[in-house]
């Protein structure tokens, strides 16, 4: 209805010099015009120019006075000709219009305020209050000084009121076309979509802004940790390769190739690619060497070691793969002391239940440096977790087959009053570094846990 007026009053010539007054004249809600004329105009129908008019509106308690009459003219009214008490008198009044009532009338000369009685001083009075009130609502213009005592009053407040002047756009027409948003298959079929006028599509305009949104409670663990290890001097790791072989995740660890982890029940396999492309010739051999017949003081596991076990693909299982890698590095250079870290995804092929998944992350951090004992790990595992809040640790004898002495970490939780394992720990065994080239006097500390758990 709104459409068809403008569009029809347009086709005559005529030009719509403020959108208020046609829409009264047309008895249509002005939203409702407004609505329309910002359509038309996205699409070029009409030109239409913003109007701006400051206009004063009725607060509650104006509106209120607008129906009632103002307090000072319902004070003069309750009074008799032969004058009433004061407690009489506010008997007959709201309790927050008495004391407006009883200023405005005396400063008007209306009553006379004595001791004992309060009486009229004039016969009749005039509610200009409520004239102008009524005047104002009904859209008619006052005087500045009215328009003054009446703000003061906080009877009226102002507004903007926002309209439009509309003319005819470039695109006009005395009826919109409908355009087509969707190509179906039953207007390739008919033909017709030949003749359609498909809408514009705006490919630059952006979306609506996102109202909400939080980070994920585990991203915020995970940042938490990695700025700790980030304040403790560490260094992170890539761990962008969630596919290993079987050399860097087991082997190089001095894990034997006969081990339950190594399993298909235990380790997810790749079918394509099976098997890995390279390794490091040389210390493959040193690897196979340590496996077979041991060194360094250790007797090895005395078995026949295997390539092909060693190239199976897999999906890492403990980021320790990428601390192998990493410290093979190391040792390719002269040597300097490094602090690692990484929190990244391992695979397990586990029986899927409430507190274990097919995947979690690890979170693990090492030092190597020479000279390191024992108690170096257990300070580095002190000053760790105490950033975390966990004040209250200790230690127990555990088995890694690439950590001796190991350690599993427990902390004492405030909440269940009862020890809890947060991690395990441990140094690195000289059959895992030695083969890979670091002196004989540097050591490794190292230590890992779940960011899930």
């Amino acid at each position: 209805m709104a459409e068809e007026a403008i569009l029809s009053y347009l086709e005559k010539g005529h030009e719509i010099s403020d959108s208020g007054q046609f829409a009264s004249e047309r008895g249509i809600d002005h939203n409702e015009i407004v609505n329309v004329i910002k359509s038309l105009h996205g699409f070029r129908y009409v030109d239409a120019e913003d109007i701006k008019r400051e206009t004063w509106v009725l607060t509650d308690e104006g509106k209120a006075y607008a129906a009632k009459g103002s307090p000072e003219v319902q004070l003069f009214l309750a009074i008799p000709p032969e004058g009433i008490s004061k407690e009489e008198l506010q008997k007959k009044l709201e309790p927050t219009a008495f004391k407006i009532a009883c200023a405005q009338a005396a400063k008007n000369k209306w009553v006379e305020m004595g001791k004992q009685l309060i009486s009229r001083k004039v016969e009749k009075v005039e509610d200009r209050v409520k004239d102008l009130l009524l005047k104002i609502q009904e859209g008619q213009v006052i005087g500045s000084e009215d328009i003054k005592a009446l703000k003061g009053r906080k009877l009226i407040v102002p507004q903007t009121w926002k309209g439009y002047s509309v003319k005819k756009g470039p695109n006009y027409a005395p009826r919109r076309k409908k355009v087509v948003t969707d190509l179906t298959r039953d207007n390739f079929q008919s033909g017709e979509w030949k003749e359609l006028e498909f809408k514009e599509y705006n490919y630059t305009a952006k979306g609506q802004p996102l109202e909400g949104g939080h980070l994920h409670p585990l991203l915020k663990v995970r940042y938490q940790l990695k700025k700790i290890f980030l304040c403790m001097g560490f260094e992170e790791m890539p761990t962008n390769n969630f596919v290993e072989s079987s050399f860097w995740n087991f082997d190089a660890l001095f894990q034997p190739q006969q081990h339950p982890a190594r399993d298909s029940h235990d380790t997810f396999f790749l079918q394509a690619p099976s098997t890995t492309k390279e390794l490091p010739e040389d210390y493959v051999q040193r690897v196979k060497d340590i496996h077979e017949s041991g060194g360094y003081g250790s007797r090895g596991y005395v078995y026949d070691w295997k390539r092909e076990e060693a190239n199976k693909n897999l999906l890492r299982t403990h980021t320790t793969a990428v601390s192998s890698r990493m410290l093979y590095q190391l040792a390719q250079k002269p040597f300097s002391p490094k602090k690692y870290f990484s929190i990244d995804r391992v695979f397990r092929n586990e029986a899927v239940d409430r507190t274990h998944l097919a995947e979690f992350h690890q979170i693990e951090g090492l030092v190597c440096d020479r000279g390191l004992t024992l108690c170096d790990l257990i300070g580095v595992l002190h000053d760790f977790f105490s950033r975390l809040g966990m004040n209250k640790l200790k230690f127990k004898p555990a088995y890694n087959p690439y950590t001796e002495p190991s350690m599993e970490i427990f902390s004492y939780h405030e909440g269940f009053k009862k020890w809890v394992e947060v991690g395990n720990s441990g140094m690195f065994r000289p059959e895992m570094l030695r083969p890979m080239g670091l002196p004989e006097d540097v050591q490794v500390i190292a230590w890992g846990l779940s960011l899930e758990r």
